[in-house]
C-alpha cells in the first residue's frame, strides 16, 4: 500500500515537473513576422505565458485580420496558431456579374460568378478560388464555342462579298465584302460566323456626282481646272469657286465640300 502511494506521488511530481519545463521556440511564419523580432529572437526558447504580437506581409492577413495579432505560448503550443493568409481582392466580372464585385476576400474563400449568356468560365467552372498565389482563374467569362453553322451571309446595297456564297458556314467561317466602283466601305470588310450568327455586315457609302448643271445654276465652277474628278467617294472633297464675273454668297468655308453618302451641297456665288 505505502508503496504504490509513492509510485502515485512521483508519477504526479514528474509529470508537473515536465509541464513547467514547457518551453516554445522561434515562430517561423510564412509570409509575417513577429514584431521587433530581430531583438527578441535571442530569448527563444520561450517558457509557457510568454506572448508577443505578429503581422503580415502585404497582400496576406491573420485568419482574424488585426495589423497585429497576439500569440501565446502555452502547453500546446503557439495559440492561435500563428499564420498569414492570402488577401484577394474581387474587381468585376467581364461578361457577367457577382455579390462579391469590390470586395476582399481570404485565402480558401470561394466566389460564385454568374456568366453572361454564351459566355462561361473556363472550364465551366461554377466560380473561382482564393488561393496562396491569388485566384485561381481571372474573373472574366469566356465566349463559349458554338457548334451551330450559318447560313449565307446578308447581302449589302452596293456590294458583296469577294467569294461565291456557300449555303452552309461553318462556326469561325469567314467571308470579305467589297463595293461597286465610286462606293466607299464603311464597317468591318470581314465578318465571321459565330454561334450561328452574322455580325453586322459593312455598308458601301453612295458616291457623289459633281453636276454641270447644278453648278451652272449656283454660278460656280471647280477651283482647280486641272481636277476633271466629276465622281467622289463619300469622305472625298472637292473645292470650288466663283464664275468669272460672279461674288460669293456662301461663306468661304462653303466654298470646300465634302461627299456625304451620295449628298454634296453646293455653295453660292451671284
Amino acid at each position: 500500500m505505502l508503496l504504490s502511494l509513492i509510485c502515485v506521488i512521483v508519477t504526479l511530481w514528474v509529470s508537473r515537473t515536465h509541464g513547467q519545463g514547457r518551453t516554445c521556440d522561434f515562430p517561423e511564419i510564412k509570409y509575417g513576422n513577429i514584431y521587433e523580432a530581430h531583438r527578441y529572437k535571442q530569448t527563444f526558447p520561450v517558457t509557457t505565458g510568454k506572448y508577443f504580437y505578429y503581422s503580415c506581409d502585404r497582400s496576406f492577413a491573420s485568419p482574424s485580420k488585426s495589423l497585429w495579432t497576439r500569440i501565446t505560448c502555452t502547453e500546446e503550443g503557439w495559440l492561435p496558431t500563428p499564420k498569414c493568409l492570402r488577401q484577394c481582392f474581387f474587381p468585376w466580372v467581364e461578361n457577367g456579374r457577382s455579390a462579391s464585385s469590390g470586395q476582399t476576400h481570404q485565402e480558401g474563400d470561394f466566389v460564385p460568378v454568374v456568366c453572361d449568356e454564351g459566355y462561361s468560365l473556363p472550364l465551366n467552372q461554377s466560380g473561382i478560388t482564393c488561393g496562396k498565389s491569388g485566384w485561381s482563374a481571372p474573373p472574366t467569362c469566356r465566349r463559349t464555342e458554338s457548334k451551330e453553322n450559318c447560313g449565307p451571309p446578308p447581302t449589302i446595297d452596293n456590294g458583296d462579298i469577294t467569294t461565291f456564297p456557300s449555303a452552309v458556314y461553318a462556326p469561325g467561317d469567314s467571308v470579305e465584302y467589297q463595293c461597286q466602283a465610286y462606293y466607299r466601305l464603311r464597317g468591318n470588310r470581314i465578318v465571321t460566323c459565330s454561334d450561328g450568327k452574322w455580325p453586322e455586315p459593312p455598308k458601301c457609302l453612295e458616291a457623289c456626282v459633281v453636276s454641270e448643271e447644278m453648278m451652272e445654276k449656283h454660278n460656280i465652277r471647280l477651283k482647280w481646272r486641272q481636277d476633271r474628278k466629276l465622281y467622289l467617294e463619300s469622305g472625298d472633297s472637292v473645292e470650288f469657286q466663283c464664275r468669272s464675273g460672279y461674288r460669293a454668297v456662301s461663306a468661304p468655308s462653303a466654298f470646300r465640300v465634302m461627299c456625304r453618302e451620295g449628298k454634296l451641297t453646293y455653295p453660292t456665288c451671284g
